[in-house]
């Protein structure tokens, strides 16, 4: 049933896109990518190679102009995982529809909140097992929220999600992610980029974060601060990441470190290859300490470290 569904969504797309209407605001766009990597996993009890999906994706979203000031736009939005054994590997990603215009752009449905959109680029290792989420909390993409975006005032911009206390990872609170952002994530039309964001009891934490990515010559440098307490515990704990790309002609090297207090700390160093503007050739490797606990016979909860590493190479193409 649920393979069926699929298939006619993607049916769906194909043909949506083939067609044109006068009143788009721009054009139905069918969009994704498939990253797969052979990927050696040691997580502390011997390494496995795997075949593994890193977020390989499918989705359309486009938009529609229902006056010279308003506009309508979606965009719905599955992870594909090519490595799961069973044909029914489609996951949810953003799914929701809102409108924009002078007044900025307001969307409802199944979205990352504003704490996860200001990160920006600074995570090299994004989707990858260095990703930022193996330490930090807050890259939260909830089912039921709602998002206001300010128009941008010069180069800044200020967004706030509302995440229903309907959510199940909302526990029946309510919860709110604010951001505000400064530049161009991205990097092409200013040359820093920097966020504050704060989450209010969203997934069970309250987090304080803050972002820069800079580029000179050529290096991108990149930061991030993090403060997170679970909701209610009155102990929070803090980190930081620090990331490095450097491009030289078809070849962008990649480094990155983080910590977080008391949960351990990560370092990961990888290399992309351009063979065009939709496909690259990449490898990784992410060495990380995790700290965890373990029972002793006797019922003596004791304090463990955990050593794991990933080595990959791998794919990615865009379409």
């Amino acid at each position: 049933m649920m393979n069926a569904f699929y298939k006619t969504l993607v049916a769906s797309a194909i043909t949506a896109a083939t067609l044109s209407t006068a009143h788009a605001a721009e054009p139905l766009e069918v969009y994704g990518k498939l990253n797969v990597t052979v990927q050696s996993n040691d997580e502390g009890n011997g390494s496995v190679t795997e075949i593994q999906s890193n977020a390989s994706r499918f989705g359309v979203k486009g938009g529609f102009e229902l006056s010279d000031s308003l506009e309508a736009f979606y965009t719905i939005e599955y992870q594909v995982d090519t490595g799961n054994s069973s044909s029914d590997n489609f996951t949810a990603r953003n799914q929701f529809v809102g409108l924009k215009g002078d007044f900025g752009s307001f969307a409802v449905g199944r979205n990352d909140t504003m704490l996860k959109k200001s990160q920006g680029k600074v995570d090299q290792f994004n989707d990858y097992s260095g990703d930022l989420k193996a330490l930090f909390k807050g890259e939260n993409r909830l089912a039921q929220t709602a998002t206001y975006l300010t128009p941008k005032f010069g180069d800044f911009q200020v967004g706030v999600t509302y995440a229903a206390e309907g959510d199940s990872k909302q526990e029946e609170n309510d919860g709110f992610s604010l951001a505000a952002m400064y530049g161009d994530s991205g990097l092409k039309s200013t040359p820093v980029y920097a966020a504050l964001a704060y989450d209010s009891e969203v997934a069970g934490y309250d987090i304080v974060r803050a972002t820069v990515q800079g580029k000179i010559a050529g290096l991108v440098l990149g930061g991030m601060y993090q403060q997170e307490e679970a909701v209610d515990s009155g102990e929070s704990i803090d980190g930081y990441l620090l990331s490095a790309a450097y491009k030289i002609q078809q070849v962008t090297l990649k480094a990155q470190y983080q910590d977080m207090e008391d949960k351990g700390d990560s370092w990961s160093i990888g290399a992309d290859y351009s063979l065009g503007k939709p496909t690259k050739l990449f490898a990784f490797y992410t060495d990380r300490t995790s700290m965890g606990t373990v029972e002793e016979d006797d019922g003596e909860i004791i304090d463990i470290s955990i050593d794991e590493s990933y080595f990959a190479v791998g794919i990615e193409h865009k379409f």
